[in-house]
């Protein structure tokens, strides 16, 4: 089962480490395949090649973030790999000049012009069509916990929102997007979403925004559910731990081809949301007993479960060791929240450029001598709850 990935950065200026919509620019620096615009004019994203072992997919991540920050680098800005970036604006109608994009906007407006979220995609090998449609059900319950793996977006538009991942509360806005049903097949899927589209309230199958679903253009099952990651090796590790889950449905489905599901997919939902609030640092949903159990005890044991899919991958020592990395470091939006708290919401941004360049803990500069805005330092945890958070100046 060889696997790929899709990865969103966001284009912010290297001074302000503020967002900014450059990223056609740095695309036409680029000059490269493999990178595409996305809605918001401050997003980039890249696609890596097919591989066959987690070490090539982060050594290709890896390269991918290289290339970009020395292109980056050539035009004053910087590229950051997180489900939001602290420091960022509004800027209402301010899309991607693309006719789909701009009817997506004039469709959806608040919805759209808050789009300033990015994400990571994993992209895993099936058989075939109906075998990751009947393969979705079976993934779907251990898909929180990757969320909480990933979650990097804590801040949102200079305030600390209190969420571990607020990118999903976001991205749950759209009209697709969560949990993902039953099917008992492709055509009972495809059905669905000829349906969806009848309706008018999407225009096209690339607006199925569910936490997984069968890719429209190749042979593969795609986890959607997770923000975009400062470090390489977590998507790697994202990577791994979903291939198995895939692994172990299409073995299961060879030995009951219509494994038993009670329908009841509510509880998916809440699941995601305790996963977005409180990331690694707090309880999540264990979905073998649907309670509440300490974040690293359940993925510890989804890791156990899953060895001997991860072993038939060849990936049980690297997930095992980027595990246990992982929860001894926590998640990003802690270091995140740690480094906001010792300095401000400057030095963050500071250490989300940092991971995503590659640095190691400890190596990002610290901007204690600059001058910032009395906006960048951050909110109280519960200021979101309390009102609408207002958004901090732009450059």
């Amino acid at each position: 089962m060889r696997i790929g990935a899709e990865e969103e950065f966001h284009v912010v200026d290297v001074e302000s480490g503020r967002l900014v919509p450059r990223a056609a620019a740095l695309l036409d620096r680029l000059g490269a395949t493999g990178f595409t615009q996305e809605m918001q004019p401050s997003v980039v994203e890249s696609n890596s090649q097919v591989h066959d072992t987690l070490e090539e997919l982060w050594g290709d991540l890896s390269g991918t973030r290289r290339l970009l920050d020395a292109a980056a680098a050539t035009l004053g800005l910087a590229v950051v790999a997180a489900g939001t970036v602290p420091l960022a604006r509004l800027s209402p109608g301010e899309v991607t000049c693309d006719p789909r994009y701009r009817r997506m906007a004039d469709d959806y407006r608040r919805v759209a012009d808050e789009q300033l979220i990015c994400s990571a995609q994993i992209h895993v090998d099936v058989p075939d069509r109906d075998t990751a449609v009947r393969a979705m059900c079976l993934v779907s319950p251990w898909l929180p916990p990757l969320l909480a793996l990933s979650a990097s977006s804590p801040f949102w538009l200079g305030n600390d929102t209190g969420y571990a991942s607020w990118r999903t509360m976001q991205w749950q806005r759209w009209p697709t997007a969560g949990p993902v049903g039953c099917y008992t097949g492709a055509a009972d899927y495809d059905t669905a979403v000829a349906e969806l589209i009848a309706s008018g309230v999407v225009s096209d199958p690339g607006m199925i925004y569910y936490d997984v679903r069968p890719s429209a253009h190749q042979r593969t099952l795609e986890l959607r559910i997770c923000d975009a990651c400062p470090r390489p090796e977590t998507v790697a590790l994202v990577a791994g731990l979903f291939r198995a889950l895939v692994r172990d449905a299409c073995d299961r489905l060879e030995r009951e081809p219509a494994p038993r599901c009670d329908g009841h997919h509510e509880w998916l939902r809440a699941a995601t949301w305790r996963a977005a609030r409180s990331g690694l640092e707090g309880q999540l949903v264990d979905p073998a007993t649907r309670r509440a159990a300490p974040a690293p005890a359940v993925l510890s044991r989804m890791v156990n479960r899953l060895r001997p899919a991860l072993e038939a991958c060849g990936d049980w020592h690297v997930v095992r060791g980027l595990l246990e990395e992982t929860l001894r470091t926590g998640s990003a939006a802690h270091r995140l929240r740690r480094v906001a708290q010792q300095e401000d919401l400057l030095a963050s941004v500071d250490l989300l450029v940092a991971e995503t360049r590659g640095a190691r803990p400890r190596e990002h500069p610290s901007r204690r001598h600059r001058s910032t805005s009395p906006r960048t330092s951050p909110g109280p945890a519960r200021s979101y709850a309390h009102g609408q958070a207002t958004p901090s100046g732009s450059g």
